[in-house]
């Protein structure tokens, strides 16, 4: 897996250390409300990384990988594919952070240490299953077929469901670690434990990291085998996961608040999740059924899920302005009464 450039590895993990301990140590240092405006401009810097970090893997891609079978466009062409596939789903993940923190009423200042905090998890648990999904893939080629199989039922599911429900007394992790240890009835700050009356507490706001690691658990067992569909080469899936997943934070400062909007897009994602599914299992099945092994282009899969995304998001967008009319329509009282997540 690592080879001869395994200081390429070494150097791209230093260099995600020193932003995050910029971020946080510069930053971040005293807890303070993230505004829409200093969420965007953090957005806007990740975004910028990942695509010169694309831009730069494309120019130096023959240098730097010698043995890889890619062509500097096809790597840089898998990179770029696989991002915007890991951004759309990280997406998914602001549905329910918004849930979590609004069940915990966790204070606006405190919201980006637990989210800080959790994609560090986040990076050190999709760097295992990225190492152990690329391993399983090497030495077994049937995974493939699972891993297809599993996208296209998850998408069905997601397009079938309804809203998520949290219910963190039904979490597993939640309730062996309250056995453990005893948790605090009030937060203390920003601390994720804290002393009472001598004895040593979690405080809530552990429990809400604890529930944002188990989120974005469970939604890699979907975005991981997503992103093999485009590309089975560890690096540029484990780039790709890492840069969508550093800007997930700055991404929910700046759609928390208009989140419930965006009425399609969970379909969206569901029809992208399908569409990913289809595309891993295509080559195996058209030679099974033809002799003949067919597969879907990047170039063109990238097409197809940025369409169905701007599809997903214009058509929320017009629902949206339905619905604002159709209040407008009816009078204040009306919205007013009916007590919507909107307001």
């Amino acid at each position: 897996m690592f080879g001869e450039i395994i200081w390429l590895w070494v150097g791209f993990n230093l260099f995600v250390v020193a932003m995050l301990a910029l971020d946080l140590g510069v930053f971040h240092r005293d807890a303070h409300v993230v505004s829409v405006k200093e969420a965007a401009i953090w957005s806007g810097v990740w975004i910028s990384l990942a695509m010169v970090f694309n831009v730069l893997l494309y120019l130096f891609w023959a240098q730097l990988m010698p043995n890889s079978t890619y062509t500097p466009s096809e790597a840089g062409l898998a990179f770029l594919t696989g991002y915007l596939i890991e951004k759309s789903l990280s997406v998914d993940n602001i549905f329910v952070f918004v849930l979590i923190f609004s069940y915990f009423a966790v204070p606006a200042k405190y919201q980006h240490r637990v989210l800080f905090w959790g994609i560090i998890g986040a990076l050190l648990m999709r760097g295992a299953m990225i190492a152990a999904g690329a391993a399983l893939i090497k030495e077994f080629h049937w995974i493939i077929w699972i891993f297809g199989a599993f996208l296209i039922f998850t998408g069905i599911k997601m397009a079938t469901s309804g809203d998520e429900k949290l219910e963190p007394e039904k979490n597993p992790l939640i309730r062996v670690f309250r056995r453990i240890m005893p948790v605090s009835e009030h937060y203390d700050g920003q601390k994720f434990f804290t002393v009472q009356n001598g004895v040593r507490m979690a405080t809530p706001l552990f429990l809400v990291l604890l529930m944002v690691e188990t989120t974005d658990l469970i939604f890699a067992v979907d975005s991981i085998p997503a992103i093999f569909a485009v590309t089975q080469d560890p690096f540029i899936v484990y780039t790709s996961n890492v840069f969508a997943i550093l800007g997930l934070r700055s991404l929910y400062f700046v759609l928390a608040g208009v989140i419930h909007k965006f009425h399609y897009l969970k379909l969206g994602l569901a029809f992208v999740l399908s569409f990913v599914g289809v595309k891993m299992l295509l080559p195996d099945v058209s030679l099974w059924l033809t002799g003949v092994r067919y597969a879907i282009p990047t170039f063109a899969s990238l097409g197809v899920i940025a369409g169905i995304l701007t599809i997903a998001v214009i058509a929320s967008l017009v629902r949206e302005r339905q619905m604002q009319a159709e209040s407008a329509k009816h009078g204040p009282s009306t919205r007013h009464g009916g007590g919507t997540a909107a307001d």
